[in-house]
């Protein structure tokens, strides 16, 4: 059975920075391509973050390149996202997924942005 348990949202103030962990059991973590996603309050989920298997790479969307860093510790089976410069429109609640683009995802940590 798959499962990612999200963790590290909380409140903090434009311009702040958070980490988010994720930490997954129930399939080939290091073989697997990881992602994070993003609901913000009465708006549609939206990818965020994808980092791949074996070569790590990246990617973004354009709204947080440069503010937010996708990582992963596969020894731990955890996947991070390291996110900084935070602004309002970045709150919402944040998923750990598996897979590329989409896919399982966990239950979610909240990110607030707000002075």
């Amino acid at each position: 059975e798959v499962r990612l348990v999200e963790s590290g949202g909380g409140l903090v103030k434009p311009g702040g920075s958070l980490r988010l962990s994720c930490v997954a059991s129930g399939f080939d973590f290091t073989n697997t391509a990881m992602s994070w996603s993003r609901q913000a309050p009465g708006k549609e989920v939206e990818w965020v973050a994808t980092i791949n298997r074996n070569l790590q790479s990246t990617y973004y969307r354009d709204s947080v390149k440069g503010r937010f860093t996708v990582s992963r510790d596969d020894a731990k089976n955890t996947l991070y996202l390291q996110l900084n410069n935070l602004k309002t429109d970045d709150t919402g609640m944040y998923y750990c997924v598996k897979g590329p683009i989409s896919g399982p995802r966990g239950q979610g940590t909240p990110v607030t942005v707000s002075s």
